[in-house]
């Protein structure tokens, strides 16, 4: 990638409102970005799936009860976008992921750098890329679940659509359940366009009531699509077993 685009999305990631972001991720659970790609770099990005020399893996999804359509890992070296937003973005969340454990009094802290982490990651094991492109047909869908692929999680990741909805598919909302202590689980809709990302936790984030701080348990998925394709990029900031 042209080092001038590079340079372009780790501003554009450093000029979001982080204060936003971070109150959305201390209210839901989640935060939506808009814009932070343009259409070219979607159309990009979704044409490296046919690429198969750029990943590591590929995996269908109904072979492991995992819903319907597939996915595939990036293997390293990440193409230059998704490894400048990786990077970029985990310097602005590791904070965020900090004061969540110290809420929750987990011990765990995070490096301020990706690369640091990553060497954590590495020297427990965990070696294999995450970061992925994931393609949806007519009736595909994944089931709600959870990122977790060792003993070292970061506990917030990044969804990016590449697809425009009413354009190129129908259905296919991402969807976000929280599963509250003694209550019902709650759903969440949120309501992407073509370059837009959303900013969610991994596994569990801290909720304040009356009686402190309790953690509730979060999982994620894409519903049915009722017409056409849809491509999407997942940016997960720990490495796999």
């Amino acid at each position: 990638m042209d080092r001038n685009i590079d340079r372009n999305l780790m501003e554009r990631v450093g000029a979001l409102d982080w204060d936003r972001i971070a109150r959305g991720l201390d209210s839901h659970g989640s935060a939506m970005i808009e814009r932070l790609l343009p259409p070219a770099a979607c159309d990009a990005l979704s044409a490296l799936y046919t690429e198969d020399d750029r990943f590591r893996s590929r995996v269908v999804m109904g072979r492991h009860g995992f819903g319907r359509g597939e996915y595939k890992y990036f293997s390293y070296p990440l193409p230059d976008p998704i490894a400048t937003l990786r990077a970029s973005f985990y310097a602005r969340l590791a904070p965020v992921a900090n004061r969540w454990n110290a809420a929750m009094g987990i011990d765990v802290r995070y490096p301020d750098a990706h690369a640091e982490f990553l060497a954590r990651c590495h020297a427990a094991g965990q070696q294999r890329p995450t970061p992925l492109l994931l393609q949806y047909g007519v009736d595909d869908y994944n089931c709600l679940h959870q990122d977790l692929y060792g003993e070292h999680v970061f506990p917030l990741q990044v969804a990016i659509l590449l697809s425009e909805p009413g354009r190129d598919f129908t259905g296919g909302e991402f969807v976000l359940t929280e599963q509250r202590p003694r209550m019902q689980s709650r759903p969440e809709v949120v309501p992407l366009r073509q370059g837009d990302a959303v900013i969610f936790a991994v596994h569990h984030r801290p909720v304040r009531s009356s009686r402190g701080v309790y953690r509730v348990n979060l999982r994620h998925g894409v519903s049915r699509l009722r017409s056409g394709h849809r491509h999407t990029a997942g940016i997960i900031f720990h490495d796999a077993t």
